[in-house]
């Protein structure tokens, strides 16, 4: 019984800042969400439920408090060939599957592995992402109006001058 309500009192410590973070991130999730389906060729709409899922299940199973999950631009750059190949129909399976690896590979703590793995190699592996996430969003680019361009200067201008 003094497990559980150890667990409540984590659980409902800090109410009010719970739900204070976990709106931030959930407004920050958005455009994250949005451009994350894009690259990955699916509609935004998959993204945001997907992503509302994963804040569910994480605030729900999370082990960490604070814990944040999202889409990250490496599975969403692997899951093009899937989705051009089979279709959005795979995409569930997919991702349960990966989750099942993800937590056996958890369990038997193959993260320590990571420690023989160079700087340079993790330096190209997210250079050649930035690449490819780049290559992805040009088509989006394309077309687009000047006065876009131009919108898209002023508000990154304007949001960079205002000292914080």
């Amino acid at each position: 019984m003094t497990a559980l309500s150890s667990y409540r009192r984590e659980w409902f410590g800090n109410i009010r800042g719970d739900i204070l973070s976990g709106i931030v991130v959930a407004l920050a999730l958005i455009p994250e969400a949005i451009g994350f389906s894009v690259i990955a060729g699916v509609d935004p709409k998959v993204g945001l439920y997907a992503s509302f899922a994963i804040a569910c299940v994480t605030a729900v199973v999370g082990g960490r408090p604070g814990m944040i999950s999202a889409a990250t631009a490496a599975t969403a750059v692997l899951m093009v060939g899937l989705i051009r190949d089979h279709g959005l129909d795979y995409l569930f399976a997919a991702t349960i599957l990966m989750g099942l690896i993800q937590i056996v590979a958890g369990w038997i703590k193959l993260g320590r592995l990571m420690r023989f793995v160079s700087r340079s190699v993790i330096t190209g592996f997210v250079n050649a992402l930035a690449i490819l996430i780049f290559m992805a969003q040009v088509p989006e680019l394309v077309g687009v109006p000047v006065a876009t361009y131009v919108m898209i200067a002023a508000a990154s201008a304007s949001s960079t001058s205002f000292p914080i």
